[in-house]
């Protein structure tokens, strides 16, 4: 196996939420689109929040009608797409359209905080300076983060991608012989996928985070192994050998299997599993 070094992490990457490691940034153009059907959805609730406040605060004094205003801007501006991204887990309804999720930079789904990060800064970078600076931003970087990205820590992935089939992972040779020994049961399958993806992905993801999820994941898969491997043993090669021992154990199973099904049916020409 290629050398690895420590890390990655968040507690949802041993989760389901671990498909979210194999998921590319989305393109800018695509989140302009995404964004403008945002802004008109939210236009569309702002104006009848306005008109719903005027109709509400006909008659009273001018102070009334300028709180309601606020409160009307605040609730389409702010507190809409916070409780959409938080609610669905960083999907509004232009990313959902375009197949877009917003998720943490560790690659985690976000929460309420890094929501509404998003939206504040959101109602000034877009709203206030009409998207310029949120332009400029994701033109120069990588992910194509907007600076409400940069305070939350988050970034735009695209969730509708085409399933790429990654290589098998290798055996450590200093690890093969405590492998071939040792009484390795099978993973659960989210487990087992995220160790998958985390060893696909560990080299994008930043030295702390990388650390963080290798140990986490280390941890859940020996619960899975026994005895523990040799002292000092980095916990990406302990993972990558329980995986490796996995599918060329799994694969025997299924070699054994196809042979006798042969002999049961009398039949050669049958194709392995």
């Amino acid at each position: 196996m290629a050398h690895m070094e420590p890390g990655i992490g968040s507690d949802d990457l041993v989760t389901g939420e671990a498909v979210a490691l194999q998921l590319p940034a989305a393109t800018l153009g695509v989140r302009v689109a995404s964004g403008l059907i945002d802004i008109v959805i939210e236009l569309v609730v702002l104006v009848g929040a306005m008109l719903t406040a005027v109709a509400l605060t006909a008659g009273s004094d001018e102070a009334l009608s300028a709180a309601a205003t606020v409160v009307a801007s605040v609730g389409a501006l702010v507190v809409l797409p916070t409780t959409l991204e938080t609610l669905s887990r960083g999907k509004s309804v232009g990313k959902w359209a375009l197949g877009l999720r917003t998720v943490r930079d560790d690659a985690g789904p976000i929460g309420f905080r890094h929501a509404l990060i998003r939206s504040l800064v959101a109602l000034v970078e877009i709203w206030i300076m009409s998207g310029v600076p949120a332009l400029l931003s994701g033109l120069v970087s990588s992910r194509g983060k907007r600076l409400g990205d940069y305070a939350a820590g988050t970034y735009v992935v695209r969730d509708r991608f085409r399933l790429v089939i990654p290589m098998p992972v290798g055996m450590p040779i200093h690890l093969q012989h405590w492998a071939a020994g040792a009484d390795i049961g099978a993973l659960p399958d989210g487990l087992a996928l995220a160790v998958r993806q985390f060893l696909a992905r560990a080299a994008t993801l930043t030295p702390p985070a990388r650390a963080r999820v290798g140990d986490q994941l280390a941890r859940q898969v020996m619960a899975h192994a026994a005895p523990a491997p040799p002292p000092g043993t980095h916990p990406e090669y302990l993972l990558a050998a329980v995986l490796a021992e996995r599918r060329s154990r799994d694969a025997a199973r299924l070699a054994r299997e196809s042979i006798l099904r042969q002999r049961l049916l009398g039949r050669r020409d049958i194709p392995p599993v």
